[in-house]
């Protein structure tokens, strides 16, 4: 697998990243494991998690995993905080107490001395930014956090943020942003992607198969097995599944009969082909659909099919 920089720092991760948000609730300990396995054996190194994934299982299971299956200098791990995990005063939230919780939460969990990239999970509106991104500061300073990253900031948000980190040397630059970003959710390239290209941020794309739907599975009905039967997370996909969706996924799955590979895999490609964006991270249920969604590294899209998918793709109000 190629590995890229995040941004314009010096760290080196893996061009697609394992997300781990299903880990302790419909992946077991024995299936991450095998995941992580699979991931490493790929040359996969950017593993991400947070402190919220199943109340805090998630970390723990893949701290687990870096004591007794894999080295843990063998990845870049990355989690976050902020995310409201208990009722207590410290329990959420981006001020330097709750920050500062949730940190010490995360390395226990994880069983490690340092977090490789520390993102925040969400904008804070209670807490002034720059305690918050002081905070942040502090973290590296101390040695448990070698680079800093944010989550799902808007534009003039993550722009907010870069030019504060920027204002002064002493302070700690942004390294990642991740947001949302697919065939089906393209508006962050009206301000979010230019605003990281521009203050040197590496983007990380989640939910790049468009919460699963461009997969082709959701095509013809609703897998009995799938994310889309279950009741927790039913709500979660059908935000993608439109009539605008359908068309989308009918002209990634006439590109992957065209290539001979799978409309996963084409909808991978496009996400992680695209300008700024340092690796989509893959939320695989089980081992198979991750070495499925491992086959997109053996593919780059064509011109004219890239051309027909930004087309069919292209948000309504560029029209």
């Amino acid at each position: 697998m190629e590995h890229r920089q995040l941004g314009r720092s010096g760290l080196r991760v893996s061009r697609l990243a394992l997300g781990t948000m299903t880990w302790g609730l419909h992946t077991d300990a024995d299936e991450a494991a095998d995941q992580l396995v699979t991931f490493h054996d790929a040359g996969g190194t950017l593993i991400d998690t947070a402190d919220v994934y199943q109340d805090g299982h998630s970390e723990q299971i893949l701290g687990d995993l870096l004591t007794t299956t894999l080295d843990r200098d063998h990845v870049v791990l990355a989690t976050k905080a902020v995310a409201r995990r208990t009722d207590g005063p410290f329990g959420g939230g981006a001020s330097r107490a709750a920050l500062l919780t949730a940190l010490h939460g995360s390395l226990r969990r994880l069983r490690t001395d340092h977090i490789d990239l520390w993102q925040l999970h969400a904008w804070d509106t209670d807490v002034p930014l720059d305690e918050t991104l002081a905070t942040l500061d502090h973290a590296v300073t101390t040695g448990k956090v070698r680079y800093t990253g944010i989550s799902n900031y808007t534009g003039w948000q993550l722009a907010t943020a870069a030019t504060h980190q920027h204002a002064h040397p002493a302070r700690t630059p942004i390294t990642a942003h991740q947001t949302e970003y697919s065939l089906l959710e393209r508006r962050p390239e009206h301000e979010a992607l230019p605003a990281a290209h521009h203050h040197g941020i590496g983007t990380l794309a989640w939910a790049p198969l468009g919460r699963g739907v461009l997969t082709g599975k959701y095509r013809h009905g609703t897998p009995a097995n799938s994310r889309g039967a279950d009741p927790q997370l039913a709500g979660y996909l059908d935000h993608h599944r439109t009539e605008r969706a359908a068309r989308i996924v009918e002209a990634v799955t006439t590109a992957a009969e065209g290539l001979g590979t799978s409309p996963l895999a084409v909808a991978l490609a496009w996400v992680r082909d695209r300008p700024g964006i340092t690796a989509p991270v893959l939320g695989a249920r089980t081992t198979h659909q991750l070495k499925a969604a491992l086959t997109a590294e053996d593919i780059t899209l064509p011109p004219a099919i890239n051309a027909a998918l930004d087309d069919v793709s292209a948000p309504q109000n560029q029209h």
